[in-house]
């Protein structure tokens, strides 16, 4: 398994974050492949699934995905349903007290982890149209190494959203994969 982290500090209530990210459909402003989400069921809660329409290059796919456990407000965890074996969470860390570099006007605040645990020998070549002459191997090796910079990109610009305004974000990004 592939493993992806990406933390950061966020100056707001942790249960502001958690419901922020529990909307998954508003993902979709915040990366440069993702074109649409779609909730296909549920109310955002355990058993929620989404369609997520990717594009990339001469490529389209839609990603099924569900939430599969919620712990409000620390926690929020996924799944892929097909063609990969993928997962993740995000997780809420609410802090006991501001960190030093805090902004002037920070009241509150949490640490927001993006975790992504996928294997990418588990995806199914048959599940994208590819053009000739080109590899399912090949498609796979490039989208593996958008994967760190998309999850950046996402948590870049939803604490933007969520803060109401830009500021310079500092990221811990952690990876387990050679891939990545």
């Amino acid at each position: 398994m592939d493993e992806l982290v990406v933390s950061t500090d966020v100056y707001v209530a942790p249960e502001e974050a958690y419901e922020f990210l529990l909307e998954f459909p508003r993902y979709e402003r915040y990366t440069e492949y993702l074109d649409r989400v779609s909730r296909t069921h549920g109310d955002g809660g355990p058993g929620s699934r989404y369609a997520m329409r990717f594009s990339w290059w001469k490529l389209t796919y839609t990603a099924r995905s569900e939430v599969t456990e919620v712990t409000p407000p620390t926690r929020i965890d996924w799944r892929v349903l097909k063609d990969i074996d993928a997962r993740g969470a995000w997780l809420i860390e609410p802090f006991d007290e501001l960190p030093a570099d805090a902004p002037a006007d920070a009241t509150e605040g949490c640490r927001v982890t993006l975790s992504i645990r996928f294997d990418a020998d588990s995806a199914d070549s048959s599940s994208v149209s590819l053009p000739p002459l080109v590899s399912f191997g090949w498609v796979l090796d490039k989208v593996k190494g958008l994967v760190a910079e998309e999850a950046e990109r996402v948590v870049r610009r939803a604490v933007a959203d969520l803060e109401g305004r830009e500021r310079e974000v500092s990221l811990t990004v952690r990876t387990d994969s050679e891939a990545l």
